[in-house]
């Protein structure tokens, strides 16, 4: 006949085995704990795509790293330079809808998603309004009949890139560089979707516009200059004006994680 012996554990009766058995209780629990659950491998940093535009500027030339942020999926972008005192110099890219004025996905007339023109004042309202050519419908947008020559234009990258690109001629002075940029339907607590009622430019941008900028100086080739962001856009884009308060922006300013510019030569 088995006997079952029933051990009653008093306090202070053992004490010099509690003391190693509890160090290696918590040591194995310490260890157990994270095989019970997998947290997936953070993603490699991807290599960023590289492209050209401008290839036959005859100006300084000139590396633009965007690296992609938390947030980021397709936004519509636009990078220009102007002088100190505020003249547009030119475009140096623009998203290639934008400067078509024709998206790919912009007629469904025959049941099916087909590109079309498509008018968008809000995605890039401060490029759009610093470039400073109105059309006939009164947006300061390029569109089909005036649309911004193919050699300052391209597709939207997916990710992280580098543009090397040129300026048309030789600039001696500092000078800004901007960089725009917009992804829609971001919508926060203070950008909501019934914010402006009735307002579809609104609507297909929700957050703003941001707008990035540095001071460039064409004599220190090599050097690295970060692009911080200065301001908003309209939120209709029925302005150009720049509106600093940033604070009401969340997921926009993660679109971005870091833009860096570096002159690379004449």
């Amino acid at each position: 006949m088995r006997k079952t012996i029933t051990v009653t554990a008093t306090p202070g009766k053992f004490p010099g085995r509690t003391a190693t058995i509890l160090p290696f209780l918590i040591t194995a629990f310490i260890f157990f704990l994270p095989s019970c659950f997998m947290f997936p491998p953070a993603e490699p940093e991807e290599e960023p795509l590289i492209f050209r535009t401008n290839p036959d500027g005859e100006g300084i030339s000139m590396d633009i790293e965007f690296r992609k942020g938390r947030t980021h999926y397709f936004p519509l972008m636009a990078i220009w330079i102007e002088d100190t005192l505020g003249n547009f110099i030119q475009t140096l890219y623009v998203a290639e809808s934008i400067a078509t004025g024709v998206f790919g996905h912009g007629d469904a007339s025959d049941g099916k998603w087909m590109p079309g023109p498509v008018r968008r004042p809000a995605a890039l309202p401060f490029w759009g309004h610093r470039r400073g050519i109105r059309a006939d419908d009164g947006y300061y947008l390029p569109d089909s009949g005036n649309p911004v020559a193919d050699a300052y234009t391209g597709a939207t990258p997916g990710g992280s890139f580098i543009l090397t690109t040129r300026t048309d001629y030789l600039l001696r002075e500092p000078f800004y560089l901007f960089f725009e940029i917009n992804q829609s339907w971001d919508w926060n607590n203070y950008w909501t979707n019934s914010k402006y009622p009735g307002d579809m430019e609104y609507f297909s941008s929700a957050q703003p516009a941001i707008v990035y900028s540095t001071l460039v100086n064409p004599s220190l080739p090599g050097e690295k200059f970060t692009m911080e962001p200065v301001g908003r856009s309209h939120h209709s884009g029925a302005t150009g004006e720049l509106f600093d308060d940033l604070h009401t922006l969340t997921t926009a300013l993660e679109i971005a994680g870091s833009i860096e510019v570096r002159i690379t030569g004449e």
